[in-house]
């Protein structure tokens, strides 16, 4: 794949210098192959994008793996953001993760460090709490082995307001944006203009619905969700890629990239408005089919056993959520 330029932009007041399309890290465990999840992690590299999503739970700490090994002698062209997942359980198991973070991805920092998916009303009580996480956030800043950090989450807009109010100093914050949620329980109407008038970068996510429904369905076009997702004011926009095919698609619209118009922007807005007004485009706002396992067990909530992660989990037979488990680690 030839080298090609994606527009770059600073994230928040961090600094960070960061491109405007990102690669989803969950994705990369949906592919045929580890072999295919490498060749899409070069892929996006050679293909411009520099910034790079992951999680300490997706697939059980394999994307992290894979991530860390695609990027072993090029760690310096990447920006690398991970995510921490106690979901409200204390600072030395967020201590822990992180250090099985930094081992899977091969690196002795990360650029981003992010609470994952905060998704019931009690999270922010939780995060903030005296030997919770949000002192894990700290103490690793201090440390010097994460350069930034926030939070992210898809369920509801008010639990990211709510985690603002905390007045945590967060140098970011994640949440889907696409012409749906603008439409339905909508964080581009609350949570992103208040980011951005606390200079917190805005990592956006799932432009198209995170499954990619709402472009099946005859709703709106890939393109014109990724535009439009990038047409905001934030500093990047991560969307999964299973498929190298979608990540040529993907690079195509970004390396040619024109923002959008608001009058464009309105549009799509009003086209899209008569299919999010039940909010069965974006599940993972109404129905539990996308919260992580993980979560759902430290809050002591019934799970989907249905969901692909939980199937993982079954057939692992590691992951308890009521300590931290035995992770894939990178071969020494």
């Amino acid at each position: 794949m030839p080298e090609t330029t994606i527009v770059q932009r600073t994230l928040g007041n961090t600094g960070i210098r960061v491109s405007a399309l990102a690669l989803g890290g969950h994705h990369l465990g949906n592919t045929k192959s580890e072999a295919e999840s490498l060749q899409i992690i070069n892929g996006a590299l050679d293909g411009g994008i520099t910034t790079f999503d992951n999680c300490w739970e997706y697939h059980l700490g394999a994307t992290e793996l894979m991530l860390g090994k695609a990027l072993k002698g090029k760690r310096d062209k990447a920006v690398v953001m991970t995510k921490v997942c106690t979901h409200g359980r204390d600072k030395d198991l967020a201590m822990q993760m992180l250090e099985q973070s930094l081992r899977r991805l091969q690196t002795d920092h990360l650029d981003i460090w992010q609470i994952h998916g905060v998704s019931f009303y009690n999270d922010p009580e939780l995060f903030i709490r005296p030997n919770g996480a949000a002192e894990a956030l700290t103490l690793a800043k201090k440390q010097g082995k994460v350069r930034a950090v926030g939070f992210t989450g898809h369920k509801d807009p008010r639990i990211h307001m709510a985690m603002l109010e905390t007045k945590y100093p967060f140098d970011t914050c994640q949440f889907p944006l696409n012409p749906m949620d603008a439409n339905f329980r909508s964080f581009e109407q609350t949570v992103l203009p208040e980011c951005n008038r606390r200079g917190i970068g805005v990592l956006s996510m799932k432009p198209m619905g995170g499954t990619g429904d709402m472009v099946t369905s005859g709703a709106v076009t890939a393109e014109e969700c990724l535009r439009y997702a990038m047409s905001l004011p934030v500093a990047t926009t991560i969307a999964g890629v299973e498929k190298i095919e979608v990540l040529q698609q993907n690079l195509s619209v970004a390396t040619s990239f024109q923002p959008m118009s608001a009058t464009e922007m309105q549009a799509l807005r009003d086209r899209a408005k008569a299919h999010a007004a039940d909010g069965h485009l974006e599940l993972y706002k109404t129905s539990i089919k996308y919260d992580n396992p993980e979560a759902r067990m430290a809050h002591g909530f019934p799970l989907d056993s249905k969901s692909n992660e939980v199937q993982e989990m079954i057939s692992a037979s590691k992951n308890t959520g009521k300590s931290i488990v035995t992770m894939p680690q990178p071969a020494k």
